[in-house]
């Protein structure tokens, strides 16, 4: 079964090699103007609502879906109020998605606090768990004090990913190239 599988991903090694050297070459680019990256993504999500905002109504006017009309309609308005205002107050829009990941980090980390305190009796280092809870709610201060800091640290990370990722799929696209049939 994999024979086919490997032989499938040698034939189309190039589709992966040109997926990888996209994914680098859109790093390079968000670390060259990471201003730039962020308010693509802030209007890639204010896009995204406003049309997740038109289909909810559209499923509402419709009917015959399993969710209530009601919560679609409300969905749909919600969804548009936010698509208007990302495009109106795209600053906005990154400060309350920054906050966002702040006091996610900060719940998040004082959870796995007491976590490891509870967990204490029941296994050995828990420490580890209190050191990342630790490590997640100074993240999430950090965010919550230096909002732009945050925002450039979110392009640089979404930058990093990406050639991450790009340099490990040319890396796949070579090896599986060697296994191309012969003749």
């Amino acid at each position: 079964m994999a024979a086919p599988m490997v032989h499938l991903l040698a034939k189309n090694w190039w589709v992966l090699l040109l997926r990888g050297l996209v994914a680098v070459l859109f790093g390079f680019l968000a670390f060259a103007w990471p201003g730039l990256t962020l308010v693509s993504l802030i209007l890639l999500y204010g896009a995204y609502a406003g049309a997740d905002g038109i289909l909810a109504l559209m499923a509402a006017m419709r009917g015959g879906t399993v969710a209530p009309r009601w919560w679609l309609v409300l969905v749909g308005v919600l969804s548009l109020g936010a698509a208007a205002a990302t495009f109106l107050y795209p600053g906005l829009t990154a400060l309350v998605l920054l906050t966002f990941i702040g006091v996610w980090a900060i719940a998040r980390g004082v959870m796995e606090i007491v976590g490891a305190i509870q967990l204490r009796k029941e296994i050995e280092n828990e420490w580890l768990l209190v050191l990342s809870g630790l490590l997640s709610v100074l993240f999430g201060a950090m965010v919550l004090a230096r909002p732009g800091a945050g925002a450039l640290a979110l392009v640089w990370i979404i930058a990093s990913y990406a050639i991450a990722v790009g340099v490990l799929l040319m890396g796949l696209a070579l090896r599986v190239r060697r296994h191309l049939p012969v003749g």
